[in-house]
C-alpha cells in the first residue's frame, strides 16, 4: 500500500481491525497484499450483505471474521480484550462525532500492538480532538477527505 511505503510499515503477516468497515474496501486490499487476518466491523444489514459477498467473491473467508454490531457499545471492544492488531482503520460517517470516544476505548483496552498504526478517514473540514495519548504521525488530504496516521503514546 502506498502508505506502507509512506511510514515504513508493513502490513504482511499483520491482523488488522477494520472498524465501520463498509463493503470492506481497505480490509480486503490487505488481505489482497498478504495480512494474516482482518476483522471486520459493520452493523448496517444492507452493508453487511455486500461485505459478505466481496469475501465470499474474492475467497477471502479464511482470513476475515465480521462481528455485526455497533462499535461504539463498549461490550463490542471488549469481545477483542485478548485481541493485539497492528493496524486499526477508521472509517466512520464524516458526521460520526463520537471518534474521540471510540480512540479512548482503543487505548483503554490496549487493542493496538506496540509500533502499530491507526489510520483514520475523515472530512477534512474537521477538527476533532483526540485523546492526548493518540500523536498523530501524519496527515494526508486527498480532495473532501484526510487520512490521518497515528500511534499510541
Amino acid at each position: 500500500m502506498e502508505h506502507s511505503n509512506l511510514l515504513k510499515f508493513s502490513f504482511e503477516k499483520s491482523t488488522i481491525l477494520d472498524l465501520f468497515s463498509g463493503v470492506g474496501s481497505f480490509g480486503l486490499e490487505c488481505i489482497s497484499r498478504g495480512v494474516k487476518n482482518v476483522i471486520f466491523f459493520e452493523n448496517y444489514s444492507e452493508t453487511l450483505k455486500i461485505l459478505k459477498k466481496n469475501i465470499y467473491d474474492l475467497n477471502c473467508e479464511k482470513k476475515s471474521q465480521i462481528i455485526e454490531e455497533d462499535i461504539f457499545k463498549i461490550k463490542s471492544l471488549n469481545y477483542l480484550h485478548k485481541e493485539k492488531f497492528e493496524v486499526i482503520f477508521l472509517d466512520p460517517p464524516y458526521k460520526e462525532k463520537k471518534l474521540n470516544i471510540l480512540l479512548k476505548d482503543i487505548i483503554y483496552l490496549k487493542l493496538l500492538k506496540k509500533n502499530g498504526i491507526i489510520i483514520i478517514h475523515r472530512n477534512k473540514k474537521d477538527n476533532e480532538f483526540y485523546p492526548k495519548e493518540f500523536k498523530i504521525l501524519k496527515t494526508k488530504i486527498y480532495g473532501i477527505s484526510k487520512i490521518i496516521f497515528g500511534l499510541i503514546a
